[in-house]
């Protein structure tokens, strides 16, 4: 049922003052959509889908404009939605409706929605502060369930797709979080003090102060003060603006003038060493180079009264006498006096507050803390020593006549020198001085020769021998040092040499005999230099000796082996680089024979002695630099170690029986805040055992 009254309330010409009675009661969709197409002018296109009645009841007369928005209220209700383009309004169902041609405007930035309404509007809101994935989370649950929003994260945008009269809402949100973060930065300019000394003044003095018990130290109430050596400021942030503007006003207050004839002033150094700091400022001040030598005297500038200029030219500035006084380096330049205060760690600087200002910006930039490099170095050597002997030796020898000097004919073979245990006549003067392997011989009574006495007569010594000697030494030395600190390792005996001995003989009452010795290290021994560059890598200058005894039979002395290398690489962190390495293979043939004989097929044995020699040697040397920057990481490396050890120790714990002694071994202490089934962490507090420590549980 349509009813239509139309009341004319404006002279002809003014349409839109047009007023209309609305009611529709259980009307098709498609009979309202065509009444207001009629009334409004506008061309409407349903969807199939769009099916369905709708109720519009209006008490008393409406104007014209209101008839299209009373209508998408309907719709919407209804769930449809109105969708324009081209002077045509699309009726669709709402959850098709955002894959339509709707609207598109730019808010955030003064765009908008314009007018409100049921009509479907995508808008864009480019966000200046806060995060887009952010403000996702917190939209979403406001936006109509069958419409659409999404973050643009390279942009930081939010696209949403939704109701006109919803978005104009959504847009005073946005507007309302997207705002600056508190708590902005405030530069504060010193002008007579140090910004260095400000920032370890004031932050003692606004230190974080703990709330009820147990309870955090309220953010809110922090303040952030970071100082700015170049420009002697002090940067103050903070989420509280009272607790910022008290900050800000005790800095203005505690930048006062100091005292005039100068001003004394300790600066305590964290990581660096007084004396090297104190060396390197007098060498720049005074236009020198930085001594080398760290044992050497302090060296002072004479007649203090005569300030040095920074700047002035090293032929212009009064020569260095080197002090008498074995005392950290102290210097007078630019109207400054320097000492070094090693006991503490500490400089004394003596100057007025703007020369302070420079020389406390360049030790707090000096006073870092260093990196360490912990150096893993790999030695093998793997050694073959293969050898094979096989030899006949004889003689024919009557002792019935030899020993009632009868003329005979006697000889036989003899091939390997005296005194090797080898040779057939060391064995007839001693059968025990025959060497290790396989002897066969044919024995034959004694026989009683001029020059050698009475010998047993062994008329055929048969010998083979084979022997394989394998030797394969893994030596893994490590090292941590500073950055650009020499570090030095040795693990191997003090040897004694004789280099020299006298003894008094003759007439001499007393005779007093001495010798001289000199020890020296024999062994493994690393010494290693690293230096971190800018780009992470470690140049490593390196000195590495592997040397063992070789030999103490010699009459000369001892006989020791020798390897070394000596070289400046560079390698990345964490990476593994071969240092240099010996591949040796030395191959002996001998052959002792009888001319003619000896080289008959098989019966030439008889007449011949074998023996072959093959000697094979592999050294390796590797290399791992690690670069540890954090108090973190070291203690990590410490753990692992420690770690392995204690298992080392638990591995190697003999097993208990009954009736035998306690077999408890010594075991290295738990660290810190280790239970028995976890793995250490931190370092040790001590060497000492650690009182009531559990050791952990053996493994199985």
């Amino acid at each position: 049922m349509l009813s239509l009254a139309a009341a004319l309330a404006a002279p002809v010409g003014h349409a839109a003052d047009d007023m209309v009675t609305l009611n529709f009661v259980n009307a098709d969709i498609d009979a309202v959509v065509k009444a207001v197409a009629e009334m409004t002018g506008r061309n409407f296109i349903l969807d199939p889908k769009v099916k369905g009645v709708v109720n519009i009841v209006s008490a008393r007369p409406v104007p014209k404009s209101l008839v299209y928005p009373t209508l998408l209220s309907a719709l919407r209700l209804q769930g449809f939605a109105a969708v324009e383009g081209d002077g045509i309004t699309k009726i669709v169902p709402e959850a098709d409706a955002k894959q339509q041609g709707s609207a598109v405007v730019v808010g955030g930035k003064g765009g908008g929605v314009g007018a409100g309404g049921d009509r479907l509007v995508t808008e864009v809101f480019a966000l200046r502060y806060e995060s887009a994935v952010q403000l996702v989370n917190v939209l979403r649950p406001l936006i109509t369930p069958n419409n659409a929003i999404a973050a643009v994260p390279t942009g930081n945008a939010l696209v949403i797709t939704d109701y006109a009269e919803n978005l104009k809402r959504i847009e005073k949100i946005v507007a309302s979080l997207d705002v600056p973060p508190a708590g902005e930065a405030v530069m504060v300019p010193i002008r007579n003090a140090s910004a260095l000394d400000m920032v370890q003044i004031m932050g003692r003095l606004l230190a974080d102060t703990p709330g009820a018990a147990g309870a955090p130290p309220d953010v809110q109430q922090r303040v952030i003060l970071v100082a700015d050596p170049r420009s002697n400021s002090v940067l103050v942030r903070g989420e509280n603006a009272s607790r910022v503007a008290r900050a800000r006003a005790l800095i203005e207050q505690l930048d006062t003038p100091g005292r005039v004839g100068g001003n004394i002033f300790i600066i305590y150094l964290r990581n660096a060493d007084a004396a090297r700091i104190a060396r390197t400022l007098r060498a720049l001040f005074s236009g020198g180079s930085e001594p080398t030598n760290e044992s050497a005297p302090a060296a002072t500038l004479p007649g203090l009264g005569t300030p040095i200029t920074a700047g002035m030219p090293a032929s212009a500035a009064p020569p260095l006498t080197a002090s008498t006084t074995p005392s950290a380096p102290a210097f007078n330049a630019g109207g400054a006096t320097i000492q070094a205060d090693t006991a503490n760690n500490a400089l004394i600087v003596m100057a007025p507050e703007p020369i302070y200002n420079n020389i406390r910006a360049i030790v707090e930039k000096l006073d870092v803390r260093r990196a360490q490099i912990y150096v893993e170095a790999l030695v093998v050597e793997v050694t073959a020593d293969k050898a094979a002997e096989f030899g006949i030796q004889w003689n024919l020898l009557d002792p019935n006549r030899f020993n009632n000097n009868q003329t005979q004919i006697g000889g036989g073979t003899n091939f390997t020198t005296r005194g090797s245990g080898t040779n057939l006549l060391d064995a007839q003067v001693s059968l025990g001085a025959l060497g290790q392997g396989l002897n066969l011989g044919v024995i034959r009574g004694t026989i009683n020769i001029p020059g050698l006495g009475t010998i047993t007569n062994l008329a055929l010594l048969a010998r083979a021998l084979e022997a394989d000697a394998n030797t394969n030494i893994l030596s893994t030395p490590n090292l941590l040092t500073l950055d650009n600190e020499e570090a030095k390792i040795v693990v191997g005996q003090n040897v004694p040499f004789i280099t020299g001995q006298y003894a008094v003989t003759g007439a001499a009452t007393t005779p007093t005999p001495f010798q001289t010795i000199e020890r020296k290290d024999v062994g493994l021994t690393l010494r290693v230099k690293p230096q971190i560059t800018e780009g992470g890598t470690v140049r490593m200058t390196i000195y590495e000796e592997v040397s063992r005894i070789q030999d103490t039979t010699n009459a000369a002395g001892i006989i020791t082996s020798k390897r070394s290398l000596e070289s400046t690489v560079a390698v990345d962190d964490g990476q593994i680089i071969v240092l240099g390495g010996l591949i040796e293979d030395s191959f002996t043939d001998g052959s002792s024979r009888v001319p003619v004989v000896g080289d008959v097929p098989w019966l030439g044995a008889l007449f011949r002695y074998d023996n072959r020699h093959r000697i094979k040697t592999n050294l390796m040397v590797f290399l791992k630099p690690t670069v540890i920057r954090t108090a973190g990481a070291g203690a990590a490396l410490t753990s692992d170690r420690y770690d392995y050890l204690m298992g080392e120790q638990q591995r190697l714990r003999p097993a208990e029986r009954a009736f035998w002694p306690d077999t408890t071994v010594p075991e290295m202490p738990l660290l810190p805040n280790a239970s028995p089934n976890a793995p250490p962490s931190g370092l040790p507090s001590a060497p000492a055992p650690v009182p009531g420590a559990t050791p952990p549980a053996k493994p199985q």
